[in-house]
């Protein structure tokens, strides 16, 4: 017989000289340290990093965060602490995209959403490039000339003379003046790509279908969700085109 013998520390000082101090609400071992008065858990942080990868993924597949804590067992006050932390990591949105080609050609639109109630609406502005299906830019805000604006101030200077094409709200004629901007209608098919990420981003993540129980109870958590899923799908059209 074999026995293996583990000595722990507190977390705080690196003290052995701790003591049983009940257990929390999963069942791991607390602890108490007489050396500088703290308590702590003894086996916290116990999800690995590639086991926080594979259950923020499952988020990223329209679950909600209940649901992801009923399937993996992550408490989603966790789970949103690992998404805050996530976002806040993440690269510029434009050190995600591929170089610019000549030809390339911008579609842009925007999304419906709301922030803890359907009232509060948040309008999410796209641009999207054509040819590498990529987000280029993105802005949430109201649906005014102002967010407009915003989104093409956020656009690169390498794509902002590509040629555009959205829909006939009356932001994008004002906002969009370089002569290669066109209105359209659906029935064109000059913006269907955007109209489907549209789609996309309904599919993928909860918060952002229209009748839905899953939804954001702050701006900052909105928009953190959103740009970690527009990284993420960046860097998958990325490796795809190359």
């Amino acid at each position: 017989m074999i026995l293996l013998l583990t000595q722990k520390r507190c977390h705080h000082c690196q003290s052995i000289n701790i003591v049983k101090n009940g257990k929390d609400y999963k069942g791991d071992q607390k602890f108490y340290c007489n050396d500088c008065y703290s308590y702590g858990t003894l086996d916290a942080g116990r999800y690995s990093q590639e086991r926080k990868d594979e259950i923020i993924r499952s988020y990223f597949e329209r679950s909600s965060m209940r649901g992801v804590e009923r399937t993996f067992g992550v408490a989603r006050q966790t789970l949103a602490h690992w998404l805050r932390k996530l976002a806040e990591q993440l690269p510029d949105l434009s050190k995600t995209l591929a170089s610019r080609v000549s030809d390339d050609v911008l579609e842009l639109d925007e999304l419906w959403s709301f922030v803890l109630k359907k009232v509060n609406k948040r309008w999410v502005w796209i641009a999207l490039c054509r040819r590498t299906r990529q987000v280029i830019a993105y802005y949430i805000g109201d649906r005014s000339e102002a967010s407009c604006r915003k989104l093409w101030e956020r656009i690169p200077k390498a794509y902002r003379t590509c040629t555009t094409f959205s829909d006939f709200w009356e932001a994008y004629r004002k906002v969009f003046t370089t002569g290669r901007h066109h209105s359209v209608g659906k029935e064109t098919g000059e913006t269907a790509h955007v109209e489907r990420w549209n789609n996309t981003l309904r599919q993928r993540v909860g918060r952002f279908v229209r009748k839905s129980l899953s939804f954001s109870k702050s701006d900052k958590f909105h928009e953190a969700v959103l740009l970690i899923f527009l990284n993420s799908y960046n860097l998958e059209h990325l490796s795809v085109k190359m």
